[in-house]
């Protein structure tokens, strides 16, 4: 039988954290391959639930499940990001796909989590697993590699 405690502990877990851990995954893989890696780290959260509750930060755990199981799937592939439709006004440069795909993991998870969806530094370096000054260093750098792509001056 089970634990109606344990199902309603993870539900709720679920539902806080899903969202920024999918982000952090598809910023970081794709779409494609980020989503499959968050249904991945979520079902490892599930089958070791008891353990990952106690942790200090589970979320930056499961991230790093996902970013293992991520990576074991396809080492060459670079992510896929689609491209804005062509029969639509492009909200988003046309180029911008292909010049995130071009970025190191590590730049485009920092670039994507804190300048598309906002997250602090702080909130970003935790869940990837580095020190706030990393995270920094890798979305500047990451800007610059964009910016350089995209063919925008640096101001």
């Amino acid at each position: 039988m089970i634990d109606r405690t344990l199902v309603d502990s993870f539900t709720g877990f679920v539902l806080e954290t899903e969202p920024g851990l999918k982000q952090a995954l598809c910023a970081t893989f794709g779409r494609d391959r980020g989503l499959e890696a968050t249904a991945e780290a979520l079902t490892y959260a599930w089958e070791n639930w008891e353990i990952i509750q106690t942790l200090d930060s589970p979320v930056g755990y499961l991230y790093g499940v996902g970013r293992n199981k991520a990576r074991s799937w396809a080492r060459r592939d670079r992510p896929y990001f689609p491209a804005a439709p062509a029969s639509h006004e492009p909200r988003v440069e046309p180029g911008l796909s292909d010049a995130l795909g071009r970025l190191s993991d590590r730049q485009r998870a920092a670039v994507m989590l804190v300048y598309c969806f906002d997250w602090t530094f702080s909130e970003a370096a935790e869940v990837l697993g580095v020190s706030k000054a990393t995270l920094q260093q890798h979305a500047v750098r990451g800007l610059r590699k964009l910016r350089r792509a995209m063919g925008v001056a640096h101001e």
